[in-house]
């Protein structure tokens, strides 16, 4: 039966480029800490392959743990509600590429189906005819992607005394043809787009038919005997913790980058070299480069045993854009300027033990000024494996300097968050960035089922500097007293977070934030607290 469907899939494949001759993508499945397929998968897919091996193609990048990440459920139950009304009861998890949760962090780019290569596997879906299709002996092809849809709404929406009902809906179609593992071509497109706004809609909100992702991948060697590859073109960037470089799935458009990268994935290191130029979202025309402004850096990774991350980085920025924020007394010149980033993030667990510490040191100039800068992140946590609900808590202090004499005096001291994933770690209402601030955060996590996440964050914000502004998820400085009357008080979040696992592909997400507003924010401009309820619904294939 499992060769019947093998050869019908294949079969299905190759109609289906005959017909609609065209490109699609590849996926994720499971892996061992270096990404490649376990070693009795291996030889499975070789065994019922023929013509070039592809066992080991895409080569993926092991997914590293974001910060406060939970502990996935296991062992023996019901995966979704799907599982539980047909009464799959599942002995593990199943094999699937996409997260079991509605916020996907990790491009597509990275998924990995391989799994479904082997004549063992016993795991079939309606949309794996989609990924992993032979054409010819040397030609891979995949196909897949993404609906949402997210209604919004919004008390005090960013601090402007409004509320702001609305509907965001974003789709992504991705494309993966690779020859061999010599050449790859990726292609994705994003429609994105936000309905009925009583606010402007921010940039991040609409981007009509465009690109995330057009990129060639051609492969140089090998190097200590695992592949090194270049990728030319339009690329999503995520690497180690987000907290400086994410995709930044929250947002309607996700963010990417033109550019030239180089990276080599092997068992242990990950090396990545790069330079790129942000990517601005058009709605009107097709998004085109800030080339105001060069990115690049070195990143390495370390794992030197199963679930340990050891990142050391440096990250170059210039940007040649004249930036003011605020107006007025209370405005803030941000650049032109060049950062240098220097850091390393540590990552892992001791038994049920958890930890996480990444610090980060900026240098570089300001016009006249010179950038003299940090960030720094502890965080411990113990995961109660014995209790009912499979809890995990974590506790963290975030801090990241500000300066005591914002447009004056010889040093520049607010860090920089570079393309943070700030709506994930400073609070989900998004009014406060890794900049100027000091937080300390809570985070709980708990499965009722093995298909329902609840998830709770409580984060206390102060300023660093109560000279320096108040800055929200995209940097932009947002609320500032110059004279430091208000305080350094922001306020208090509460996020609650409650996600359905329907089936393989759909989620829905439910969630609650409040920030209680603080001394400073009730002293730039009093009102009412924000607050922000949403309802969001994924489909992925």
């Amino acid at each position: 039966m499992t060769a019947l469907r093998t050869q019908a899939r294949h079969c299905f494949t190759l109609c289906f480029l005959f017909y609609f001759g065209t490109v699609g993508s590849a996926a994720q499945a499971p892996t061992s800490e270096a990404g490649q397929p376990t070693p009795d998968e291996s030889q499975n897919v070789a065994e019922c392959c023929h013509g070039f091996d592809f066992s080991k193609v895409p080569p993926v990048r092991v997914f590293p743990r974001l910060g406060f990440s939970p502990n996935l459920p296991s062992g023996p139950g019901y995966y979704s509600l799907r599982d539980m009304l047909i009464g799959d009861y599942r002995e593990g998890p199943p094999k699937f590429p996409y997260a079991p949760i509605s916020p996907n962090a990790f491009p597509f780019y990275d998924a990995d189906f391989r799994y479904l290569d082997s004549p063992k596997n016993t795991q079939h879906d309606w949309a794996d005819v989609l990924h992993r299709m032979r054409v010819g002996d040397n030609w891979l092809f995949a196909t897949g992607g993404e609906f949402r849809f997210r209604y919004m709404h919004e008390i005090n929406s960013r601090l402007s005394g409004q509320s702001n009902d609305y509907n965001l809906i974003r789709t992504r179609i991705y494309g993966d043809l690779w020859f061999q593992d010599r050449v790859r071509v990726y292609t994705e497109f994003l429609d994105a787009r936000s309905h009925h706004q009583e606010l402007a809609p921010q940039a991040v909100d609409v981007d009509r038919a465009d690109l995330l992702n057009a990129f060639v991948d051609v492969k140089l060697g090998e190097l200590a005997g695992y592949p090194a590859y270049v990728r030319l073109g339009r690329q999503e960037l995520m690497l180690g913790s987000q907290r400086l470089v994410s995709p930044l799935d929250w947002v309607n458009t996700r963010r990417t980058f033109n550019g030239i990268r180089g990276f080599r994935q092997g068992e242990k290191w990950d090396v990545d070299l790069f330079w790129l130029q942000p990517v601005l979202p058009d709605p009107s025309n097709f998004d085109s480069i800030d080339d105001e402004q060069n990115f690049a850096g070195a990143w390495i990774t370390h794992r030197p045993d199963k679930g340990v991350f050891r990142d050391f980085y440096y990250l170059y920025l210039d940007n040649n854009n004249a930036v003011t924020q605020l107006a007025g007394p209370r405005a803030l010149v941000r650049a032109p300027s060049t950062t240098h980033t220097i850091g390393t993030r540590w990552f892992g667990n001791r038994g049920r033990w958890l930890y996480d510490a990444e610090g980060m040191v900026q240098l570089g100039q300001r016009g006249p000024q010179d950038i003299v800068a940090g960030a720094g992140t502890v965080g411990g946590g113990y995961h109660f494996a014995q209790l009912p609900m499979n809890p995990v808590f974590w506790v963290y202090y975030d801090y990241a300097s500000g300066d005591r004499s914002p447009n004056a005096g010889a040093e520049y001291n607010t860090f920089n968050q570079l393309f943070s994933f700030g709506h994930y770690y400073m609070g989900w209402i998004d009014l406060v960035a890794r900049q100027n601030i000091h937080d300390f955060n809570l985070h709980l996590y708990l499965y009722p089922t093995k298909w329902i996440t609840f998830w709770t964050q409580y984060h206390m914000f102060h300023l660093d500097s109560r000279f320096d502004a108040l800055y929200n998820a995209s940097g932009a400085a947002i609320r500032r007293d110059p004279t430091g009357r208000a305080g350094t008080d922001v306020g208090n979040e509460l996020d609650l977070f409650l996600n359905f696992h329907l089936s393989p592909h759909q989620d829905i997400l439910v969630g609650y934030s409040k920030l209680f507003a603080g001394d400073f924010i009730r002293g730039t401009r009093p009102g009412q607290s924000p607050e922000l309820f949403y309802v969001q619904y994924s489909f992925r294939w």
